[in-house]
């Protein structure tokens, strides 16, 4: 899907904004922003896989707990052909591929470069940093979304829950 198919389907969507806890909550499947600094909180995408489980995808950090080896073990990888990301440990106690949802969906390639791990507190954390084409998309749904009319937390009417 391309970036501006994507941009269409997100203006075409039905939304409802609700304004609770300095957070403005905008349901059309998904976001979650905050007031003040207009950062993305939370984005979760409903689709149902075999088991029935929803899917929750949290910006473009990765995190996978109870990890207890050492940072020097993990190779984080960036596999373009395949267009995902993998984890292995130089003891092959762990190998795990995921891939990053915004860039499948703008059709954007996977870099090696941007790619990042930290580990702490027995977490490895994986970040990937984003394009500017993503980052200027999610500019222009800001602006869509701040267009939107929020309710207070008394007048609640969301329709598409």
């Amino acid at each position: 899907m391309s970036v501006q198919r994507w941009t269409d389907t997100l203006r075409k969507a039905k939304k409802t904004a609700l304004i609770s806890d300095g957070k403005r909550k905008v349901h059309y499947l998904f976001e979650e922003c905050d007031l003040k600094t207009d950062e993305l909180l939370l984005r979760k995408w409903q689709h149902k896989t075999t088991f029935g489980d929803l899917i929750k995808e949290s910006s473009s950090n990765v995190r996978i707990c109870n990890i207890s080896y050492p940072v020097e073990v993990f190779t984080v990888l960036a596999e373009t052909v395949e267009r995902c990301c993998v984890i292995r440990t130089s003891n092959k106690k762990y190998y795990k591929k995921f891939s990053i949802p915004d860039l499948d969906r703008c059709q954007l390639p996977l870099e090696s470069a941007a790619l990042s791990f930290t580990h702490a507190n027995n977490t490895l954390i994986i970040s990937y940093k984003k394009p500017k084409e993503i980052l200027t998309l999610e500019q222009e749904l800001l602006g869509e979304l701040k267009k939107l009319k929020g309710t207070s937390e008394g007048d609640i009417d969301c329709k598409t829950q």
